[in-house]
C-alpha cells in the first residue's frame, strides 16, 4: 500500500519541515529578508496564475510537443540531449567513510525501486525535462516509508502555489495540478514530496518561476522554416515542369477542343512529334531556372539551430563547416549538457535526501554527491589523461577516481578481488610496482601534443620498486 507524504505521523513530518527549512534557506520567510522577489511584469501574471492554469507555458509546451511530433530535426535535438546526458548513468560519491556504507546501500536500494538503473526511465526524465523546461518527480512511500517511486508528473498542469514574494503560501500544499477543462484542484502535495527540477527559470529564488523548454525561443523561426519549406515544394510542383506551348491559327473552339482532348489524353505516353494541317507551332516553355535558390531556406536553418544547444552539424548539415569550428561548436554543446546532468541530478539527490530522512539518517549537504558518470565535455582520452596528470601531482587515489566518475569504494573492492582472484601470491605491498607513495610514476610533456595541450608518459616499476638488478 502506497501513501502520500501528507498522511504520515506527525514526527516525520516535523522531520521533513525541520529538513526542507534547513537544505532550503531561501524557500522559508527569512528574518533579515525584505521587498518582493518578483519582477514588476509578472506579480499581475502570477496572481492569475494562482486563480487557473498558467496558459502560456501550458501553450508553449503543447507547441514543442507538437514541433517534436512533426519535424525530425526537433526530435533528433532531443533525442540527442537525453541520450548525451544519461551515459554512463547515476553514480553516488560519498566524502564520509564512516557512512559511506549505510549511503550507498540505501542508494543502491532506492534506485532499484525507483528504477533510476533503467536507461528507459532516465532517457524519459531527461527527454521530459528538456521538452517542457520541469522535471516535477513525486515521491511516493510504501508502508516502510521507503521511497519507492518517482514519478514524473506532467509539468504543464502543476502549478507552485506562492505569494506575492515568491515563497510557497503553505508549505503542506505547495503544489497543485489543476484540471485543463474546469481548473479545479486534482491533486496537493507538500513541498518535500515534489523534486523539482527547472530549466533556466527567470529567477530561481522565486520558487513560483518555472523553467523554459530547451527551445522555447525558437518556435517563431521553427514555424517560418517550415512553412518557407512547405511553399519550396509548392513552388517546385507548380514552376518546375516543362510546358509545351501550342498554336493553331485559324482553329475554332470545337477545333482547339478536340485538338487539346486529343493530346491531353495521350500525355501520359511517350510523344515523339506533333502534326499540323493548318500554320501553327509547338514551343517548349522551360521551367522556373531559379528553383535552385534557397537562400531563405538556408537563413532560417540557420536561425533555427544558432537558437538550439547543438551546432547543425552534428545533425548531419555540414556543408561549407570547417571541423575546427565544428569542434568549437561541440564544446559548446557538451556544456549545456553538463548543465542539464547537474539540474536532473540535484533533484534526485533531493529524493534520496527524504529517503534518508525516514531513515533516521540526517547526512550533512557535503556528505555526498549524486552525480552522472560520464560528463560529456571531455572525451574518454580526456579523462584518462587529467587523470595521470592527477597522479602525477600525488593526488589520492580516491580523488582522482572520483573526478573520473568512479566509485572509489568499488575501484577499490574490484582490485582487491582481481588480486585475490588471479595472484596465487600473497598480494604486493601497496607500494610495490609504483612511485612514491604508491602511484605509477606519470611524466607530462608541456606542448608535446596535438593542439598544444601535454603529453602524457606513464612508467611502471618492476616488482622490486623500481631499484633495477642486483
Amino acid at each position: 500500500m502506497l501513501k502520500r507524504l501528507s498522511s504520515l505521523p506527525a514526527s516525520a513530518m516535523t522531520r521533513l519541515a525541520a529538513m526542507w527549512r534547513e537544505f532550503y534557506p531561501a524557500a522559508n520567510h527569512l528574518q533579515g529578508e525584505t521587498g518582493a522577489r518578483l519582477a514588476s511584469d509578472t506579480a499581475m501574471d502570477r496572481m492569475y496564475r494562482t486563480m487557473w492554469l498558467d496558459t502560456e507555458r501550458r501553450a508553449m509546451v503543447q507547441t514543442i510537443r507538437d514541433m517534436d511530433r512533426r519535424d525530425g530535426r526537433v526530435k533528433a535535438i532531443h533525442r540527442k540531449l537525453a541520450a548525451d546526458c544519461i551515459r554512463g548513468g547515476l553514480v553516488l560519491q560519498v566524502s564520509e567513510k564512516a557512512s559511506s556504507e549505510t549511503l550507498k546501500r540505501e542508494w543502491l536500494a532506492m534506485k532499484g525501486r525507483m528504477q533510476l538503473d533503467m536507461a528507459e526511465k532516465l532517457r524519459s526524465d531527461a527527454r521530459g525535462f528538456v521538452m517542457e523546461g520541469n522535471l516535477p518527480l513525486q515521491l511516493v512511500l510504501n508502508e516502510r516509508l521507503e521511497v519507492v517511486a518517482g514519478i514524473r508528473m506532467p509539468s504543464d498542469t502543476i502549478l507552485p502555489i506562492t505569494d506575492a514574494r515568491g515563497r510557497f503560501k503553505n508549505p503542506a500544499q505547495a503544489w497543485e495540478q489543476r484540471d485543463v477543462m474546469t481548473g479545479t484542484t486534482l491533486a496537493s502535495w507538500p513541498a518535500y514530496q515534489m523534486a523539482v527540477a527547472r530549466l533556466d527559470p527567470d529567477n530561481f529564488d522565486d520558487l513560483g518561476s518555472m523553467g523554459r523548454p530547451f527551445l522555447d525561443a525558437c518556435a517563431t523561426v521553427w514555424r517560418k522554416l517550415v512553412m518557407t519549406e512547405e511553399d519550396l515544394v509548392i513552388r517546385r510542383r507548380q514552376r518546375a515542369p516543362l510546358r509545351m506551348a501550342h498554336v493553331l491559327e485559324g482553329a475554332d473552339e470545337p477545333e482547339l477542343a478536340a485538338y487539346r482532348q486529343r493530346v491531353e489524353g495521350e500525355k501520359n505516353e511517350i510523344s515523339t512529334d506533333y502534326y499540323l494541317n493548318r500554320r501553327g507551332a509547338v514551343t517548349a516553355v522551360q521551367g522556373d531556372a531559379t528553383l535552385g535558390d534557397i537562400g531563405d531556406v538556408t537563413h532560417l536553418l540557420d536561425s533555427f539551430y544558432a537558437g538550439s544547444p547543438a551546432p547543425k552539424g552534428l545533425f548531419g548539415y555540414t556543408d561549407g563547416m570547417a571541423r575546427d569550428i565544428l569542434e568549437d561548436l561541440k564544446r559548446s554543446y557538451y556544456d549545456e549538457v553538463d548543465s542539464l546532468q547537474d539540474s536532473m541530478a540535484a533533484a534526485y539527490a533531493v529524493a534520496f535526501r527524504i529517503h534518508l530522512l525516514f531513515k533516521g539518517i540526517d547526512p550533512g549537504t557535503d556528505e555526498f554527491t549524486l552525480r552522472y558518470a560520464q560528463r560529456r565535455t571531455e572525451t574518454p582520452n580526456q579523462v584518462a589523461d587529467l587523470a595521470l596528470k592527477y597522479m602525477a601531482l600525488g593526488l589520492p587515489d580516491d580523488m582522482v577516481f572520483a573526478d573520473m566518475g568512479l566509485d572509489p569504494d568499488l575501484v577499490r573492492a574490484k582490485r582487491t578481488e582481481q588480486a585475490q582472484r588471479n595472484d596465487p601470491y600473497p598480494p604486493a605491498a601497496q607500494g610495490a610496482g609504483r612511485g612514491q607513495g604508491g602511484m605509477p610514476r606519470v611524466s607530462v610533456t608541456p606542448g608535446n601534443a596535438p593542439k598544444g595541450e601535454s603529453a602524457t608518459a606513464v612508467s611502471q616499476a618492476g616488482g622490486n620498486g623500481g631499484k633495477g638488478r642486483h
